[in-house]
């Protein structure tokens, strides 16, 4: 993330069409600085690049497919952003559905699936009205193998319970529901120390952390839309909302690496993922991954 240019404000009580506001305002801004900074050619130049996001994440979803893998599956991305993971579950032999809530980020998806010759369809709006979204974008009978979201996804979101639905709702009998995120316990920790300290809080309460930051987690450029919120969510909440809305849990792992430098001390690696360096790996949590499957 960066240092911020303000210090955060932690326990901001603001209501969901505020925060929202604020973050898709900060997300537009963002779209042109990450076209320019996400390596678009490549995907142009090699028929065979994938995101890195998505090369870290195939081999522990297709564990739960099908022999054939993600092809001929209907899958249906959520907050979607530009849509380089969306193209590269194409080109995994997906079906797929983006859905972010940036009409910017869609428009550049689009471009960037029309430029590679992937036939892809995009809904526009809140991921927590995704199942509404589709019905009334792509038609009611539209149903999934797979969701997909990764990676920086749920801290935007203030009711988690909305979004778990949102999923199961989405999903065919027995299809596949899959995240990797940011570990909610990196989210605790003080993103500007030389050593790993916890800062930030790790439970809940309904309440956000106001961030005022000009920088995005990659690039040199910065945004004018500067604000933003964010929610924490421990790994308590995401898989007890997700058993509550009616899926099963498949698989559960904790990872060591970031595809952004959360912090300044993180080392860069050969496949250009971030770690924390020495010893410290073992001590902070980056990612955790979930895999979880609505019963048939």
């Amino acid at each position: 993330m960066g240092v911020p240019d303000q210090e955060p404000v932690d326990g901001v009580d603001v209501d969901w069409g505020t925060a929202r506001a604020a973050n898709l305002a900060n997300w537009d801004d963002r779209v042109p600085l990450h076209v320019e900074a996400y390596g678009l050619t490549a995907f142009l130049e090699d028929p065979r690049h994938l995101s890195t996001v998505v090369s870290k994440d195939l081999p522990v979803l297709e564990k739960h497919l099908p022999p054939g893998g993600l092809a001929g599956l209907d899958v249906c991305h959520l907050q979607c952003h530009i849509g380089t993971d969306t193209v590269s579950l194409a080109r995994a032999g997906a079906r797929v559905v983006g859905v972010d809530f940036s009409a910017p980020a869609l428009r550049e998806a689009a471009r960037l699936a029309g430029s590679l010759g992937i036939d892809a369809e995009w809904v526009h709006g809140d991921v927590l009205e995704a199942r509404a979204l589709v019905d009334t974008t792509l038609g009611p009978e539209r149903t999934f193998d797979v969701v997909y979201t990764s990676i920086g996804t749920i801290g935007w979101l203030d009711d988690l319970g909305a979004w778990a639905r949102q999923i199961a709702e989405l999903l065919r009998p027995g299809g596949v529901f899959y995240i990797r995120d940011g570990h909610p316990m990196l989210g605790t920790i003080d993103e500007a120390r030389a050593e790993p300290v916890a800062r930030y809080r790790y439970f809940s309460d309904g309440r956000a952390l106001q961030w005022d930051e000009a920088a995005t987690y990659i690039g040199d450029g910065t945004v004018t839309a500067t604000r933003t919120y964010e929610w924490a969510h421990p790994i308590s909440e995401v898989v007890t909302v997700l058993l509550d809305a009616g899926l099963t849990i498949e698989a559960m792992h904790e990872g060591r690496t970031l595809p952004w430098r959360f912090a300044e001390r993180m080392i860069e690696l050969p496949d250009g993922d971030f770690a924390w360096p020495g010893a410290e790996a073992d001590i902070v949590p980056c990612t955790f991954t979930i895999v979880a499957r609505r019963p048939v």
